[in-house]
């Protein structure tokens, strides 16, 4: 990235100031970035904890499938999801509060006794397979916010504090010199100056 700069003074109280902010706040972006890194690490362990979880529960239940046959379907629906967010790293991050559930009214008379165990199973997988998708969700929120950051710290560490660094290098050299330019020219100017009054006191 080239840094636009015009040779003075200004320019490089200006560079400075953006240098100085850059290197105070890259230690704090990488904190950032570790932290958000160990947070995705996290939610994906516990999504993937989750789906072997849902997998186990639905080979368990598989072995009456003869029996799910029986059952209505129309019996048990989400009613709703409770969800409450959590910052992570200045991330917002859902967090499964409740599922809940609306049953169809139905006469236990008429219908096996086991269809209670049969509600009870479908309440269990649904809320390990929404869990599960709320983890995979939060593990997406905090993926994107890590490369977003990690991109940030490579900015910052790879261009544009070296690139501000060169610029200041660059404005403090052409200033050194101009000084230095400065320099020897009133020196020429001033032993001019002393040789025509030499000159001038010889011919009085």
């Amino acid at each position: 990235m080239a840094i636009k700069f015009q040779y003075n003074k200004t320019a490089l109280q200006q560079l400075n100031k953006q240098l100085k902010m850059r290197e105070r706040a890259l230690p704090t972006l990488k904190n950032k970035e570790s932290a958000l890194r160990i947070e995705v690490k996290k939610a994906k362990t516990q999504a993937e904890e989750l789906d072997g979880k849902l997998e186990q529960k639905l080979k368990e239940y598989q072995k009456a499938v003869e029996l799910w046959g029986e059952f209505d379907n129309d019996l048990v629906s989400v009613e709703d999801v409770d969800l409450t967010i959590k910052k992570i790293a200045g991330v917002k991050t859902p967090i499964l509060e409740e599922v809940k559930f609306s049953i169809k009214e139905f006469s236990l008379f008429n219908k096996p006794g086991w269809f209670l165990d049969g509600i009870s199973i479908i309440k269990e997988l649904a809320t390990i397979a929404i869990e599960r998708e709320v983890f995979h969700q939060k593990m997406t929120l905090l993926d994107h916010a890590r490369r977003k950051t990690t991109q940030k710290v490579n900015l910052y560490e790879k261009v544009q504090i070296p690139g501000f660094q060169d610029a200041i290098r660059k404005i403090k050299r052409f200033m050194e010199d101009e000084e230095n330019l400065s320099k020897s020219s009133q020196k020429i100017v001033k032993s001019k100056i002393q040789a025509m009054e030499a000159k001038l006191e010889e011919s009085l």
